[in-house]
């Protein structure tokens, strides 16, 4: 293995707000610390907060890169004390607090992931970030079951898709909003078994009509707003709604009376600012429960583009324009 080089090439965003501030810049290569290990970066995800971090909205949470980048896959270097695996030279993808837009990113050992067999390291950089957090707020907080009904809004994400994949292969029906028809059908094809363009239909009537007026009994939702109370109206006795962004804003009017007569739950997490025992945890669910469905076929990442790292300002572009299905994937020569 050649020696780790003293400094890198990494992304650093000049100043807050649009994607020409993002340039390529050279630091000095990170040193893992105990518990972590040193990845040299094959491929790195773009995901919806590194845009908010890019404007200035999501600052990264003390201790973390002031860099962007949530999820990485490459190869172990360098290993620091208490770290038994993964090993020097073992390819992972790993979830990251910051700092995965480089030729380096430091990573603690717990949340280091296996890359899958016959995945690309596009593909397995695509995993974390997105995995992650379907798991913990679809299953953990959501609860969704074998047998239920499902709705992502935002279906053609990075974590629209991943939801809809898992969501199916898991056993719940699965449904979809998205803003498009191109977009619509794609999360179809992805396992929903109906996806309804919000700009153009009335999201709430045609999926109470598919459920044979019903409702669903778990929505993950990243939109907010005007949404919350329509959600709330979805939803079936017993339902459960897991908000996780607020696209259309953090605040809304909501009606108290469905919440108790259906004896609703409205619930939401944030993944980054939690702590290497908590991400520990969702690390290990994956490994056991969602990472053999890989390895069976059931379950495939969906790469819209990737770009070389020196491009990142174009793939925000692309990532602000929002015509993509699935993830955007910065790649490292």
């Amino acid at each position: 293995m050649q020696p780790v080089p003293t400094t890198m090439t990494a992304i650093e965003l000049k100043q807050p707000g649009g994607p020409e501030n993002l340039v390529p810049g050279t630091r000095p290569t990170p040193k893992p610390g105990k518990g972590e290990v040193l990845i040299k970066v094959a491929a790195a995800a773009i995901n919806r907060p590194d845009v908010l971090q890019r404007q200035g909205k999501y600052p990264p949470p003390p201790g973390a890169p002031d860099t962007l980048g949530l999820d990485v896959g490459g190869t172990v270097v360098t290993a620091g004390a208490d770290v038994s695996w993964p090993k020097l030279g073992d390819q992972v993808c790993a979830l990251v607090a910051g700092g995965g837009y480089a030729e380096y990113a430091v990573a603690p050992a717990p949340q280091c992931m296996p890359v899958p067999k016959g995945f690309s390291m596009a593909e397995a950089a695509s995993l974390p970030e997105t995995y992650f957090t379907v798991w913990t707020n679809v299953f953990d907080r959501g609860r969704l079951q074998p047998g239920e009904a499902f709705l992502v809004h935002g279906g053609a994400s990075g974590i629209g898709t991943t939801a809809i994949q898992l969501a199916k292969a898991l056993g719940s029906r699965v449904f979809a909003t998205a803003g498009s028809a191109e977009k619509c059908a794609a999360c179809e094809k992805l396992g929903a078994e109906k996806a309804v363009n919000y700009k153009t239909e009335d999201w709430v009537a045609l999926i109470k009509q598919a459920t044979q007026g019903e409702g669903v009994d778990v929505i993950l939702d990243m939109v907010g707003g005007d949404y919350t109370p329509r959600n709330l109206e979805l939803l079936r006795t017993d339902g459960r709604v897991v908000q996780i962004a607020f696209l259309r804003g953090n605040k809304t009017e909501i009606d108290l009376n469905p919440i108790m007569r259906k004896r609703l739950t409205l619930t939401g997490s944030t993944l980054r600012p939690r702590s290497v025992a908590e991400k520990s945890v969702i690390a290990q669910a994956l490994r056991t429960k969602v990472w053999p469905l890989f390895e069976s076929g059931k379950l495939k990442p969906v790469i819209h583009a990737t770009f070389p790292l020196a491009k990142a300002a174009d793939a925000h572009r692309m990532m602000d324009a929002d015509q993509h299905t699935g993830k955007i994937v910065l790649t490292v020569v």
